[in-house]
């Protein structure tokens, strides 16, 4: 065992004193005499809750006399707690008060650092305040180069909880808030350090609900993808705009990573383990149900922090360290790809353990085409950083451009969302024992250095070089400059190093450099197929394994020769080749591949092949991971689905592909392309209008093979609402159904159609969404504060945070907007929630919070209403048609009571009709 020193004696006196109680004759008598001297100093006694049931494990043995408040240290107070393995050291390099409640970071090409600083996380036990907009993102510089980053500050302010940061090119980043659905690109336009330009960059982005259930990390993958942690499905930027395809379920929560390969590393939260990395995710799911782990892994070994502070209360403690038995939260992975630290680092996995306070090393071992993960300090019962300081939060991993690690401190008292903190329970009992709910508003930043190894001084200076120059990084031993130099030169589409990049790929001794050269013709849409089926047949498998990846950009691009190539590939010696060929044969749906794949798994035993060839022929069925597109269909609805799926098969695929993408013709699609289509997904009215009437002409300046989509009117409202709703339900829209009186009625006002519509007219025709404006007058008779669990503003209701009435369900309850000017008003839609009552471990039947009986009227002037609709509102989601009318103001009525359930309204959409404004 290898442990700083200055460090061990301070464990051992802490471990000590408890361990000293087992030998009184009287501890009792002796606890009580420290009670009361803790008492004399002023430290108060907590007293069990009234619930609390001590024989119960749970509560068990807990520890109740009075304790000292944990405080913050200095900076070099907490330097001098860790425990570190021999040779190694931690030294600051951006703390608090220059950031508060650092979350996560990364650097642009300038090697600037941007810092997402979430300020609202658990301020108190309850965690009031979370989604007030306080929160940010900075910007950090080592402008004199000696280690520290002291010029900065802030880039974005006045954000909701931002779920990631991604630079995104020369003073630009993406980012989004909770409970949104935009991811929007912040640009500093005149370079003074903040940003100054907000614009859209992709949406139907986000979920609702607890803030560390929703997605996170949005990341550049070595393949031109952007991932994100929860969300099954990936987005790419383009020239042309952003491209969605779905993916498998990562069961992530916070941080991705990716190795030399570009295979990503997903990190799971809750279960305090990595969540997928057996294959790349955008095969779909394949599971693996054992030999993920050696034996043991999920025991932490973190040093003597005693404060016991477990949300599972006494079971979960580990005593005399007062440290976890079992892994339970995690954050901020990274597989470490940097060149200044020892080299038997290089490639292993890096994650934190906050709760634990530990920071784990990862080694993976592979057999036969599947990954076995260890903690490298496991038979030694240790961790590769651990610290006696309660408050050491390492919530995130980075490989840096100096070549170092570096550790994101949250330094924060609670590491626990409000929802698993209520009165009562035994984690809020330590909170208020130890007043870790006083430690907030701080953070630091650590680089991991090793004794002999210096920090490369280099300084990126990657937005002031030339294409040319920004290739020659792809040899760089560090790959945080391979992974930069590829974005940039994929952001700037400048084609003109296109021979530099073959030649690199061709001749390179580097395999890393090849790779990236290889994606970056992809990015650039360079590829040329002979160069790919070349490598497809490279000496080196991990090249082979990398070149199909990159073919299936040209296989989905139309070039179906390489099925050929695939089918040879899946008889390789290698097994992760054949695994790497079966998988990419089901993705495209290669022609007779389940043939294939039967005659693999006849021809190669190995445990990988077979694990995923048996997956391929009957698929595993896997669950929504804090999903929010996971509605409970009712029998009718599926089998609409199921219908309208067949009906697309037969005939809609010739032109839109199978996989909704459209079926390539040369250099044009046959049609447009469905997946995640803002037209398919917006109002309904798009798609049934293009089914009835037909559709010709370009689309949005574009041209098409295919030039006129055929009026289908002669079949059915069932036959048309059915394959509406497989289109607007699947290829990533996971937009609403379509029922058969929608099509009768859109049928009727289209009679008089008959020839096919013209893009424009048909757009112009369809009910377009008013999105909510700061402008908006938006009030309510009731609403509850945030504090009562409200977001104390009834604009709230047009977002995923939703508006409460916070009171029971009553006749007298209303909520109206008055716009800025006059609308065309045609359709309203909202969700409701299905809330839970009581605390986790007292668990009441659900209440339904959508309105009872509702009545919607219309206003010109606030004083004279119009009744424009009434009825009972549906569970969720509700969309509520009636005629165009002119309106200034709208006001939905409450016209009924419940005795239990308040009002709740959220994601709030009112459509207004284009063809009159």
């Amino acid at each position: 065992m290898r442990y700083t020193k200055t460090i061990w004696f301070k464990a051992f006196l802490a471990l000590a004193a408890p361990c000293l109680l087992v030998f009184c004759k009287k501890p009792l008598s002796t606890a009580s005499k420290k009670s009361a001297e803790q008492t004399k100093k002023g430290y108060p006694v907590i007293p069990l809750p009234a619930t609390a049931d001590t024989s119960m494990a749970y509560w068990k043995g807990i520890d109740t006399l009075p304790k000292a408040p944990v405080k913050p240290l200095s900076v070099s107070g907490e330097h001098d707690k860790f425990v570190l393995m021999d040779g190694y050291d931690l030294e600051p390099v951006l703390t608090d008060p220059k950031i508060q409640q650092p979350g996560a970071i990364n650097f642009d090409g300038n090697g600037r650092m941007y810092v997402l600083e979430l300020r609202s996380y658990m301020l108190d036990a309850d965690s009031k305040g979370t989604l007030q907009p306080v929160s940010g993102i900075s910007r950090w510089e080592d402008k004199d180069n000696d280690g520290v980053y002291e010029t900065g500050g802030v880039f974005v302010d006045s954000l909701v909880f931002p779920r990631f940061v991604l630079p995104f090119g020369p003073d630009c980043i993406l980012t989004m808030e909770s409970n949104q659905n935009i991811v929007y690109k912040y640009t500093d336009t005149d370079k003074d350090g903040k940003a100054d330009k907000k614009e859209f960059f992709c949406d139907d982005f986000g979920r609702s609900g607890n803030v560390e259930h929703q997605q996170a990390f949005l990341y550049w993958g070595m393949d031109n993808w952007l991932y994100s942690t929860v969300n099954p499905f990936r987005v790419r930027w383009t020239p042309d705009g952003v491209l969605r395809e779905s993916t498998g379920s990562n069961h992530a929560q916070w941080g991705i990573s990716h190795d030399d390969d570009g295979k990503l590393w997903f990190q799971g939260g809750s279960n305090g383990i990595p969540s997928y990395f057996q294959f790349p995710i955008h095969y779909g799911d394949y599971i693996v149900k054992e030999g993920n782990f050696e034996e043991g892994f999920e025991e932490p070994f973190g040093a003597a922090v005693l404060v016991e502070d477990m949300q599972a209360g006494m079971a979960a403690v580990k005593r005399p360290t007062g440290n976890l038995k079992r892994v339970t939260g995690a954050a901020g992975n990274d597989v470490f790809r940097g060149d200044r630290l020892p080299k038997e680092l290089y490639g292993q996995y890096f994650y934190g353990e906050p709760v634990a306070r530990i920071v784990r090393r990862i080694a993976q071992t592979k057999h036969e085409g599947l990954t076995t993960l260890r903690n490298v300090y496991q038979g030694e019962k240790a961790e590769f950083i651990r610290s006696t300081d309660p408050l050491f939060r390492p919530v995130d991993m980075t490989t840096a451009p100096d070549g170092t690690m570096y550790i994101t401190d949250m330094y924060h008292g609670i590491i626990q969302e409000g929802e698993w903190t209520p009165k009562g329970s035994y984690i809020r009992y330590k909170i208020e024992q130890y007043q870790l709910d006083k430690v907030i508003g701080l953070g630091r930043i650590w680089r991991l250095r090793y004794k002999g190894m210096s920090r490369d001084k280099t300084q990126p200076r990657m937005f002031d070089e030339s294409a040319a120059e920004l290739v020659k990084h792809f040899e760089h031993p560090n790959g945080w400059w391979r992974d930069k130099a590829q974005q940039l030169l994929v952001l700037r589409q400048d084609k003109s190093v296109v021979p530099l990049l073959k030649e690199m790929v061709q001749s390179s001794p580097k395999l890393e450099a090849r790779f990236h050269a290889l994606w970056t013709l992809e990015g650039l849409n360079a590829l040329e197929p002979e160069m790919v089926k070349g490598l497809m047949h490279d000496a080196n498998p991990r090249m082979r394994n990398v070149a199909m990846w990159v073919s299936e950009t040209l296989y989905k691009n139309g070039d179906k020769s390489f099925a050929d190539e695939y089918k040879a590939l899946a008889k390789d010696e290698n097994a992760d080749v054949v695994i790497r060929a079966i998988m990419t044969e089901k993705l495209l749906q290669v022609p007779n591949y389940k043939e294939d794949v039967k005659n693999v798994l006849a021809a190669n035993q190995a445990e990988g092949v077979q694990l995923v060839g048996k997956e391929i022929l009957e698929p595993p069925i896997v669950h929504a991971f804090f999903g929010r597109h996971n509605p409970n269909h009712t029998e009718e609805q599926k089998a609409m689905l199921l219908e309208g799926q067949k009906i697309y098969n037969e005939l809609c695929s010739t032109c839109h592909g199978i996989d909704g993408r459209g079926t390539p013709v040369g250099e044009q699609l046959m049609a447009p392309s469905f997946v995640g289509n803002a037209h398919v997904r917006g109002h309904a009215d798009y798609v049934i209008k293009t089914i009835l009437r037909g559709l010709t002409g370009p689309i949005e300046d574009k041209t098409y093979e295919g030039v006129v989509m055929v009026p289908m009117k002669q079949n059915s409202d069932k036959w048309v609402a059915s394959v509406a709703s497989f289109i607007r339900y699947g290829f990533e829209n996971e937009a609403s159904l379509v029922s058969e009186e929608e099509v009768s009625r859109v049928r009727k006002a289209t009679e008089s159609q008959e020839s096919p519509f013209l893009f424009d007219e048909l757009i112009a025709s369809v009910p377009m969404e008013a999105k909510y404006k700061p402008d908006w007058n938006v009030s309510a008779s009731h609403s509850a504060p945030i504090k009562k669990g409200g977001t104390g503003k009834p604009s709230g209701a047009f977002t995923f945070e939703g508006w409460t009435s916070g009171e029971a369900q009553n006749p007298d309850m209303w909520f109206m907007v008055e716009f800025p000017e006059e609308k065309t008003i045609t359709e309203v839609d909202f969700s409701s929630d299905d809330i839970r009552q009581g605390t986790f471990r007292n668990r009441l039947p659900s209440l339904k919070t959508h309105p009872r009986m509702l009545k919607i009227e219309v206003s010109m002037n606030g004083k004279k209403w119009k009744e424009v609709w009434a009825g009972p509102s549906h569970v969720s989601p509700n969309a509520i048609q009636f005629d165009p009318v002119q309106a200034k103001y709208l006001r939905f009525k409450q016209t009924s009571s419940d005795e239990k359930a308040p009002w709740i309204m959220k994601d709030l959409k009112i459509y207004e009709l284009r063809a009159l404004l």
